[in-house]
């Protein structure tokens, strides 16, 4: 987010517009991430939830942590109730096809709550999967908590994906606030 031109796409009028679609009256950018993959960077993501949310300071409360920190900012694995008021829009800066590793989701699974690694791969094993091809300028729209994998790419066609998270408020309760990143 400290990057202008990713801040201003941030608050441009189409994505805000979609992500209120989902969170409602409001939706703040607070996270921005590129993901890139080539021929040259490419890698496998297992399946998972992504649970970890960027805060502006520790705290003690249930259902919150573990605790890290990255690029000296705090992370704490967060409860379901919090991870419902996010949204991730993706914004495929380049085609995600079959062969350059797209993003697969298990549709309807964000409505399970917050897994272990165990449940996720259990889940998985008896859910239908889809793949999700999206061409150059398209957006999907992801929970947080919707079980997520990409393998690797097979070929050398890029796949560059802008990541902006949205939540309905930087305040999560009393000295709980998000971090922007």
């Amino acid at each position: 987010m400290a990057t202008a031109a990713v801040a201003a796409l941030a608050i441009d009028e189409r994505l805000t517009d979609l992500a209120k679609e989902w969170l409602g009256q409001v939706a703040i950018p607070f996270r921005a991430t590129l993901f890139e993959k080539s021929g040259s960077t490419n890698w496998l993501i297992p399946w998972h939830q992504d649970t970890a949310l960027p805060l502006t300071k520790r705290f003690d409360a249930t259902g919150w942590g573990p605790w890290s920190k990255k690029s000296d900012v705090i992370y704490a694995h967060a409860p379901a109730w919090a991870l419902s008021r996010v949204i991730a829009l993706r914004v495929h800066l380049d085609a995600s096809i079959a062969e350059n590793g797209p993003l697969r989701v298990v549709p309807g699974s964000h409505g399970r709550g917050v897994l272990s690694d165990q449940c996720v791969m259990e889940y998985v094993s008896t859910h239908d999967q889809v793949e999700c091809i999206v061409p150059c300028g398209g957006v999907i729209a992801m929970r947080p908590l919707i079980i997520h994998t990409s393998s690797k790419a097979r070929s050398a066609e890029p796949r560059r994906v802008l990541r902006i998270e949205y939540a309905d408020s930087f305040d999560f309760g009393d000295g709980v606030r998000l971090a922007v990143v």
